[in-house]
């Protein structure tokens, strides 16, 4: 080459950018987000969008109890990703995140902090305990808003909403106040979910189901002392069971009115047991059948003498038992009753079924219809009482009735039974699914307590307009002293749930099914927990049970709590609350405190009506949490806003299914499977976990592991190389769509592709279907970009001229491609979409600016003959598929060496051999007649700038080497033009 002629290497428009293609998260991110703080980006979209149409997301609280897990994650993401495509869509979507603080998970590990320093809670002083609680969850609140900050979350981070506070705590006592005012709350002692570790009743949220395989199972004799069928006189009725505790209360003996039963003559004894269950009963006990004296040898004879002694349940109505241990007199010396209850079945068991009103749903509303009361033997930890005549402080047996050596073969209850001849059977073999508090992991079990309740089905009372008179506990939520002609008119609780879910949107649809069925089968709510940190029962009560509805001091209570929190509610202060006009000596301050669910379910109330956030409004547009709050908090605030205003405090519910590892199991910290987001990010970065969480199907339980990070990294790899790309591609680049000319038909192609999924990604919002919007977005970027239109064009791109009026279309659209794509990115990528605006336009970013705060672009709609494309991609595709042996076996090295020949009928028309060769890449193509495609290694030379193999490729005049008529021409200008 002599001194004067040129490097080709400077004749080629190769793309230039500073955008890195590693892109070192870990390290970047905490520094874009520093720069969003300072600018503080959420207040300046909140400026941005403010007067447009509001989208609302309420955010259910997560719990002020440990650091983020990947579950937590994932849903913060979802929520994000709403948030964000509906500020890019235009809406002014605010965010407001929160805590849920009050209840037994932060009491019980301040406990477990107790219990280290061998320090006892019931001798701190409860003011002392609730501000070590309130210490606790404000210590969690910093811990996990520092965390999902750093996932690239956007909201008012620095003014949550906490349940704690007081104007908070104040207004979930208003909430509960306008339950008591309207009647629409009583106290009544029913059978609860009750922890005997935790000493509390649950809600059914708070409880999970283990399968247990060592379950007792007993068959208990009761000997028949009454009864109108004089053949069960002396003979025993016998009922299977497998919670052995509860005999110690058993009160009755349950029958199916419709269930035949029979008395078998065994080599035990006479035994009363379902006709359906006799084998079954048989083979437990091991007992055999007895020829009874008198009993005919006559197949028909004994057919008609073993129908007399067969009936039907109805039959067995006035029959009496004595318990296996009456003769500790007392309590056991009274005959348990027999008493016809529908809910008796022949699935398993005897057909008969022992009453614990204290213990079970069933048994407690049968014996109740039959003035049978429960005799709370058993304490808050699950130990009989003192003064219980079998089992009480005198037995040194005496245990919490969880305990697992308490219902074994050597426990007080088989033991016993055996000893007394009742114990026909027993084993430690059963299996079925047992209830577990979710928080201790241990066994919870019916419990007959006071407790306050929010009735399902009594007509709810029209607030405040109708006054409302006291009611008694003992009413179980029936209305002996409500006006029922004024309220006879009103749906009830139950009833206008179930209208609110049927109004209800639900994402995915499944989900109204499964809250209607438990609204549909619920039973009353529980309100009352018997523990220390949380909003009280702000009621005074007489001692007939009655509690005061006085506005008058409920608006002092409320106000005292506004100002003060929970710890304003104690007993010096009564004379206060109540006033001139009621004496503090008739009135006792009930102890206990709310349920959280009723905590979290007021949050509608004190976030988007309250006014401290006045960009919110009033009801929420959208609710999101995991599937497993259909019983959780959107119930709890479905119910309370039932009652208190009639309609849900939600338009829409989005459920997301449950985080498991790589193999599809449960995540759990004993079997050493868990993912951490926070090493994530530190590996990895929050972008990677934003990619991964927004393209699983969030709705269906979904995978994480190493192979599926690494999976989720090559996507992330390949749509980072886009951007760059583009960045490189546009360097320098100024102009829009009315600068480019007549735009070639690749070009209106590619255009009518991005409208296309413009169009999926705006009804993929709508949808909330953020798998398939990330999946379009890294499909359009690999499969229509890279490598399709980007392959094509690179050669126009590098050695066009620079008045080329396909290359100026060409990053015309690419400019188009650019706005369009690093908005749609925004919401997903939410860093490296930044770090992509900033590079190119890095005044915007000296000025404040920033990607978020961008509106979803403009794209236009362009014709395009689509069929054509299709068929041209397809032939592409079997260009480059007939030319891969010939790569492998190392015949040409790159495509444009290969001659092709293509099926003419395969092309469409219209198309010059030119345009094929450049939509291959290939060296030149020609048209046969066969069906085939045919390659073959080109003869032509090489031009030494662009590296096709061309016909016209000749010595230059310009350069030292060969070059193409297309090259030699561009050389020339730039040579003209320096």
């Amino acid at each position: 080459m002599s001194e004067n002629t040129r490097d080709l290497k400077d004749t080629v428009f190769l793309p230039k950018t500073d955008f890195p293609m590693k892109a070192g998260l870990p390290q970047k991110e905490p520094g874009i987000q520093a720069r969003w703080e300072e600018i503080d980006i959420y207040a300046k979209l909140r400026e941005a969008r403010k007067g447009r149409e509001k989208f609302i997301l309420h955010d259910g609280p997560p719990y002020a109890n440990g650091n983020m897990h990947i579950g937590h994650a994932m849903q913060r993401i979802l929520k994000d990703m709403v948030v964000r495509s509906q500020n890019l869509i235009g809406k002014d979507a605010p965010f407001v995140p929160g805590w849920d603080c009050h209840g037994l998970p932060i009491e019980w590990k301040v406990e477990e902090q107790y219990r280290k320093k061998k320090k006892n809670k019931d001798e701190v002083p409860a003011k002392e305990f609730r501000a070590e609680c309130r210490a606790y969850a404000q210590h969690w609140v910093d811990v996990q808003r520092s965390q999902l900050k750093r996932l690239g979350l956007m909201g008012e981070w620095d003014n949550p909403y906490l349940t704690m506070d007081y104007e908070a705590e104040g207004t979930i006592v208003a909430e509960l106040l306008k339950f008591a005012e309207a009647g629409n709350l009583y106290r009544g002692a029913k059978p609860v979910m009750w922890s005997p570790v935790e000493k509390t009743a649950l809600a059914e949220a708070e409880v999970e189901y283990e399968d247990l395989t060592d379950s007792p199972q007993i068959d208990v004799a009761f000997e028949i002392t009454e009864s109108p069928i004089p053949e069960l006189v002396g003979a025993h009725a016998v009922i299977w069971t497998t919670t052995p505790w509860t005999i110690p209360v058993n009160q009755a003996i349950a029958y199916g009115p419709s269930v035949t039963y029979e008395l078998l003559n065994t080599s035990g004894g006479k035994f009363l047991v379902a006709f359906d269950l006799t084998d079954a009963f048989l083979l437990r006990t091991g007992f055999d059948l007895v020829d009874e004296p008198g009993m005919p040898d006559d197949d028909v004879a004994l057919a008609e003498w073993k129908a007399q002694r067969m009936w039907t349940g109805e039959k067995l109505a006035g029959t009496k038992a004595r318990h296996p241990m009456h003769h500790l007199g007392g309590f056991y010396a009274t005959p348990r009753p027999f008493l016809a209850g529908d809910f008796v079945t022949t699935d398993s068991g005897t057909g008969l079924v022992h009453m614990s009103p204290d213990h079970g749903e069933d048994d407690f509303d049968l014996c109740k219809a039959h003035g049978i009361n429960p005799v709370f033997a058993v304490m808050d930890d699950g130990r009989y009482r003192d003064d219980w005549l079998w089992l009480g402080a005198h037995d040194e047996r005496r245990r919490s009735v969880i305990n697992k050596p308490f219902n074994g073969p050597d426990g007080p209850i088989r033991s016993d039974l055996r000893e007394v001849g009742a114990l026909l059977s027993e084993s430690d073999d059963y299996r079925h699914s047992y209830p577990h508090s979710w928080r201790s992991k241990a066994k919870v079990i019916y419990r007959c307590t006071p407790q306050w309740f929010v009735p399902m089905d009594k007509h709810l009372a029209h607030l405040p307009a109708i006054p409302v008179e006291e009611q008694r506990w003992e009413d179980e939520g029936g209305d002996d002293t409500i006006d029922e002609e004024a309220t006879a008119g009103s749906p009830t609780l139950r009833e206008l749930a179930i209208e609110a879910i049927r109004t209800t949107r639900f994402v995915p649809e499944k989900g109204r099914n499964r809250i209607g069925s438990m609204v549909e089968s619920r039973p009353d709510w529980v309100l009352s927990r018997q523990r220390a940190w949380g909003v009280p029962i702000t009621l005074f009560v007489r001692p007939d049970g009655t509690y005061l509805k006085d506005p008058k001091v409920n608006a002092r209570i409320i106000d005292a709590i506004r100002r003060e929190g929970v710890d304003a509610w104690e007993e010096s202060r009564k004379a206060e609350f109540l006033g001139p006009d009621h004496d503090p000596q008739e009135y006792e301050m009930v102890t206990d405190i709310l349920d959280v669910w009723f905590d979290s379910g007021c949050t509608h109330a004190f976030v988007l009506e309250s006014g401290r956030w006045p960009d919110l409004h009033w009801p929420a547009d959208l609710y999101l949490e995991g599937s497993d709050q259909h019983r959780g908090w959107f119930q709890s605030s479905l119910l309370e806003s039932c009652a208190t205003r009639g309609r849900a405090p939600y338009n829409q519910i989005l459920t997301h299914g449950f985080t498991m590892d790589a193999k599809g199991l449960k995540m759990s910290k004993s079997l050493g499977n868990t993912v951490d987001p926070l090493k994530i990010m530190e590996q990895y970065g929050a972008d990677i976990i934003r990619l991964w969480a927004l393209s699983v199907d969030f709705t269906e339980d979904h995978r994480i592991g190493d192979e599926i990070l690494k999976g989720v990294g090559d996507q992330y790899r390949r749509l980072r190389n886009t951007f760059r790309y583009l960045l490189g591609a546009l360097d320098g680049f100024v102009g829009d769509m009315s600068d480019a000319g007549e735009i070639p038909e690749l070009e209106l192609y590619v255009l009518s592709l991005l409208s296309e999924l413009d169009g999926k990604l705006r009804k993929a919002v709508e949808d909330y279907d953020f798998n398939t919007y990330t999946r379009l977005l890294v499909d359009f970027c690999n499969e229509d970009l890279s490598a399709f239109f980007f392959d094509i064009r690179k050669d126009t791109l590098y050695c066009d001229g620079p008045d080329s009026v396909t290359r100026n279309s060409y990053r015309t659209v690419l400019d188009l491609l650019f706005h369009a794509l690093v908005r749609y990115a925004a919401p997903v990528l939410v860093h490296t979409a930044e770090e992509v605006w900033l590079t190119r336009y890095p005044e915007d970013g000296e000025q404040g600016g920033s990607v978020h705060l961008l509106e979803w672009p403009s794209v236009p709609t362009v014709p395009a003959d689509r069929e054509k494309w299709t068929k041209l991609r397809a032939l592409r595709e079997r260009v480059t598929e007939a030319i891969e042996p010939l790569r492998r076996e190392k015949i040409i090295r790159s495509s444009n060496e290969a001659v092709v020949t293509v099926p003419a009928d395969a092309v469409p028309d219209g198309v010059s051999d030119e345009q094929l060769a450049e939509l291959f890449i290939t060296g030149t193509v020609t048209r046969g007649d066969g069906d085939e495609v045919i390659v073959a290694k080109s003869t032509d030379a090489k031009c030494d700038r662009c590296w096709r193999l061309l016909p016209d490729v000749t010595p230059s005049a310009n350069v030292d080497g060969a070059l193409c008529g297309r090259c030699e021409t561009v050389v020339s200008q730039l040579e003209a033009a320096e």
